[in-house]
């Protein structure tokens, strides 16, 4: 990959993370000052326009990244050859410092301090599988559109799940280590404690292992170019693919190949 085309992708991760936080935690603190005291609605308010925003920069950077905005996302589509570890490994600092400068940025637009760390504390078993169980369900999501060709319903696709997840889940479905981070650093609505964010964390990976699993099951013939359009089809350089499990640049933007046929917030 040329060094200029991993820059530009670097770079709408890095940005496109750093929306995902602001919008996350800047609805949160703004359904606190809207529906004071009535949680259901605040969830609702910042649930509603997590799933709007999740569209939107999909949309607006997807072209370039694919979108990714999430570590697990990348190391999974790396495991598939869909991006190559060399560049999923450098995707992943960039998801991590984009998720900290939204939630920072968030902080400032409501005239707080610029770091504060949370103390809501979510920590227990029931929050753990929560987290792992929406990690999979929005890997299933994205890979099962890319494998099926229909990678372009990602945005609205994704806004969606992620928008249910709010409420079926009793973690309010971070399914993101990046966005986890970020949000430690919000003593607000959309925060978490910091000794929360290791188990969240580690449930968010055993998800991406099970999530492998189970997308390996169903589709067991996803092929490289199909996880080159993770999350999104983008046409950065237009590169080939790299076959799954091999060492070197992977790619983004190839054709998909034609085949037939109790909430705690």
């Amino acid at each position: 990959m040329a060094p200029g085309s991993l820059r530009r992708r670097l770079a709408a991760e890095f940005l496109g993370s750093g929306f995902l936080a602001a919008i996350v935690i800047g609805s949160g603190i703004a359904a606190q000052h809207l529906s004071p005291g009535d949680v259901g609605l605040e969830l609702f308010e910042n649930a509603a326009a997590t799933a709007a925003g999740l569209f939107a920069i999909i949309l607006m950077f997807g072209p370039v990244s694919g979108a990714h905005f999430n570590p697990v996302v990348s190391l999974v589509d790396a495991a598939f050859g869909g991006v190559s570890w060399r560049n999923a490994a450098a995707y992943v600092p960039a998801q991590f410092g984009g998720c900290i400068g939204g939630a920072i940025v968030a902080n400032l637009m409501f005239g707080r301090a610029a770091v504060s760390l949370s103390t809501k504390h979510r920590a227990s078993g029931a929050h753990w599988l929560a987290e792992g169980i929406a990690t999979v369900g929005l890997l299933l999501v994205i890979f099962a559109l890319a494998r099926t060709g229909r990678g372009a319903a990602a945005p609205a696709a994704v806004g969606a799940y992620i928008g249910a997840a709010y409420f079926f889940t009793s973690s309010t479905s971070f399914a993101n280590p990046a966005i986890t981070l970020g949000r430690m650093f919000s003593n607000s609505f959309a925060g978490i404690a910091p000794l929360s964010v290791p188990g969240y964390v580690a449930a968010q990976l055993v998800g991406g292992v099970v999530g492998f699993g189970i997308i390996r099951l169903l589709y067991p013939d996803v092929t490289a170019a199909e996880a080159a359009e993770v999350v999104v089809p983008h046409s950065a350089e237009r590169e080939e693919a790299t076959p799954a499990g091999a060492i070197g640049d992977g790619a983004h933007g190839l054709p998909v190949a034609e085949r037939g046929g109790g909430i705690e917030v």
